[in-house]
């Protein structure tokens, strides 16, 4: 079996054009926002329940948005491709595809996404616990107490209360899939 390789921006972009399929593993709240035009979509949560790879792949190149969720399941995606398949990953994802500055699509009409939705909210929270609490009633700050109990929470287990909530507002429900 091989191993996924590093391969540079503007290196992948010639692979590409010489017939490559990049695979972009981020979610789909994600994808829909910013990607790579051409690129296949394949989140990572789908990879074991089936393979990013198809008939007449000889070469992949998976990326994320900055380079690490690729790299850290490196075996994973290796697994997932074809035993013939060669495997790369873009180094530094979608992040240095930009700086390098090939095109990206942007539909600024889809939402940011879930994860920094939840940042924008669980930051904002925090700061209003802390000022309140500074300002108008010490009891303030258990609102910075419960919203960090939160996050550690959703970092030990996985679930992230405040993202489900999220996903199930309004303006999250245009996500394209």
């Amino acid at each position: 079996m091989s191993q996924l390789k590093p391969i540079q921006p503007h290196d992948a972009a010639r692979l590409i054009r010489q017939g490559a399929v990049l695979v972009d593993i981020r979610e789909a709240d994600e994808h829909a926002r910013e990607r790579i035009a051409g690129a296949r979509h394949h989140a990572l949560s789908k990879i074991d329940a089936e393979s990013p790879a198809r008939p007449g792949d000889d070469v992949l190149i998976f990326h994320c948005r900055s380079g690490m969720r690729t790299k850290a399941n490196a075996q994973k995606l290796v697994a997932a491709a074809a035993d013939n398949c060669s495997v790369y990953v873009l180094e530094g994802g979608i992040d240095a595809w930009k700086k390098a500055g090939l095109p990206v699509a942007l539909d600024r009409k889809q939402p940011i996404e879930i994860i920094r939705q939840v940042q924008i909210g669980a930051g904002s929270l925090v700061l209003i616990g802390v000022l309140l609490g500074a300002f108008v009633n010490p009891l303030f700050y258990a609102l910075s107490g419960f919203v960090g109990a939160g996050l550690l929470f959703a970092g030990v287990t996985g679930f992230c209360g405040m993202a489900n909530l999220l996903a199930l507002m309004p303006w999250n429900r245009r996500s394209a899939a």
